[in-house]
């Protein structure tokens, strides 16, 4: 018999680590899993700006709580995943959402830039994947592992754009996926990517100050930018049994962009 599809993306009782939680697209997805019904652990590095995100969601009614570390240390990574074990019993939801960018022309890059954007937006997605799922995972035999990616590790960039290390990172993180979910399904662990376009953020504001917001939105088929909403219902899919079908799998949601200038 069927389940009700309400029931297929509700995460009661679950538990979702997310990281670069604290803000911009890992609050948002944040939102999303504890609207769901998830109990949440957030963690960067910044104890001021995590202790904002969590009243922000507990004011929305979430149960949310946070934990300061850097996702690019196997210690700090190590200590999460421990006391999120501690504290909630159970990690079934990872989402390795922390990254990086750096801009400079290829042939100027800083080396230490260049370690920096790949220790945070591919190292840290190993070690807390691997963490994550010799935790808990692994021994129970389920999860959903959500690598946050971009259409930057799709294809190529155009010229304006000079972040080598960034889109590196993030087509490492597209094929990092795709290993992972056929190595890790044989314990019931789904793993999928979501791959955002271009969405207002820290991330992305000296870009959308340089070009114009109009004119990157106009880039898209559908003449937008991502908003605080556009990432909640693919993160909610993949992480919920609404996905249980799903893995090695990089969903864009960019507006059109990928379906247009290739990736």
């Amino acid at each position: 018999m069927s389940t009700n599809v309400f029931k297929l993306f509700d995460l009661t009782g679950q538990v979702a680590l997310v990281t670069g939680g604290s803000r911009g697209l890992g609050l948002q997805i944040a939102e999303a899993l504890g609207e769901a019904g998830a109990k949440l652990m957030l963690t960067s590095r910044k104890a001021a700006d995590l202790e904002e995100a969590v009243a922000h969601l507990q004011a929305r009614g979430i149960d949310a709580r946070w934990i300061a570390g850097d996702a690019a240390k196997p210690e700090d990574v190590q200590k999460v995943v421990d006391e999120t074990m501690a504290r909630l019993g159970r990690i079934d939801v990872l989402v390795n959402n922390a990254g990086a960018t750096w801009g400079a022309p290829a042939e100027d890059h800083p080396l230490e830039a260049w370690d920096k954007v790949m220790n945070l937006n591919v190292r840290s997605l190993f070690l807390f994947s691997q963490a994550a799922a010799r935790a808990s995972m692994i021994p129970r035999r389920s999860g959903r592992i959500i690598n946050v990616a971009s259409i930057a590790g799709l294809a190529g960039n155009p010229p304006m754009m000079k972040t080598v290390a960034y889109n590196t990172s993030k087509g490492a993180a597209v094929n990092f996926t795709r290993v992972l979910a056929g190595e890790w399904g044989a314990y019931g662990i789904n793993v999928n990517a979501l791959a955002p376009g271009f969405f207002p953020s820290r991330m992305t504001h000296g870009l959308l100050a340089t070009v114009g917001a109009e004119k990157m939105a106009a880039a898209a088929p559908l003449n937008r930018l991502g908003d605080d909403d556009d990432l909640k219902g693919a993160a909610l899919l993949l992480a919920s049994a609404a996905g249980k079908h799903i893995t090695g799998q990089v969903i864009p949601v960019d507006g059109g962009v990928s379906a247009v200038f290739g990736g």
